[in-house]
């Protein structure tokens, strides 16, 4: 099993209060698959993404990856973990703005003093159908555009987990949909473990498995069947299932129509 929470609480003070944003969480995630966990606010579900993460650590109860205590870990060794194993991506984008998109992907290789950082860079940014946009700042592109670059900076580290937090948030429904392809293709060609946390039933049903909490707890998970799973539209590689909306058009206008 990969990913395994065993009791995982996470209480923070208010004052003199205490307020429990995880409280006994148990959950187990196996490499591949595709979640979505959902809540209103409040629920616990962003505070779930950043222990699952490790951008936070429980305040009680275990969190196992891949049979390692994580709670365990020196700081040191729990950012080596966070940046080789998975891949984070915001509904904010988090753009430097004077950055262009291949200088932007390139970032996470250079904190871990990566060789062939260019090269890498701009193979992840052709997996997201980006090749034309590679030396484009953030003023150049386009919301879709730039969660893109999000998504192929999250990539470039090769990780095993890609956790995307509220990802379409700030996307129209076209472009949205054009993003959770993306991450479709990921689980199904490449075995990429996917979670995502969301608070829109539409994003939801892309995942195979659904979690949802309410108060710091899992009050439901329930898995697809197989049947009912999203499949991949069309066989093709990932890049191709956004190549046409971010590949030049015959005119700015249509362009611009299939990249917004």
């Amino acid at each position: 099993m990969m990913i395994q929470l065993e009791g995982v609480t996470k209480v923070y003070l208010a004052g003199d209060n205490q307020i429990r944003a995880l409280d006994a969480i148990d959950l187990e995630i196996d490499r591949g698959e595709y979640v979505a966990i959902m809540g209103a606010s409040g629920s616990g579900k962003s505070t779930m993404m950043n222990v699952l993460g490790c951008l936070d650590r429980p305040s009680g109860g275990r969190y196992l990856f891949e049979g390692h205590d994580v709670g365990r870990m020196s700081d040191d060794t729990q950012a080596k973990l966070r940046s080789r194993e998975f891949g984070f991506v915001f509904q904010s984008y988090n753009m430097l703005p004077r950055m262009s998109a291949i200088e932007q992907v390139e970032l996470p290789l250079v904190y871990q003093h990566r060789r062939n950082r260019r090269r890498l860079a701009r193979e992840a940014l052709k997996r997201v159908g980006l090749a034309d946009r590679m030396h484009h700042k953030p003023t150049q592109l386009s919301g879709g555009q730039q969660q893109r670059v999000a998504i192929a900076r999250a990539l470039v580290v090769n990780p095993r987990v890609v956790l995307a937090d509220e990802p379409t948030g700030a996307l129209d429904t076209h472009t949205g949909i054009e993003v959770m392809e993306i991450f479709t293709r990921l689980v199904r060609e490449e075995n990429i473990t996917v979670i995502l946390v969301t608070h829109e039933a539409d994003v939801a049903a892309y995942a195979d498995r659904v979690v949802r909490m309410r108060d710091g707890h899992i009050v439901e998970d329930i898995r697809k069947p197989e049947h009912e799973r999203v499949q991949v539209q069309r066989p093709a590689p990932i890049a191709a299932a956004v190549v046409q909306a971010s590949s030049p058009a015959s005119s700015p206008s249509s362009a611009e129509a299939a990249s917004a």
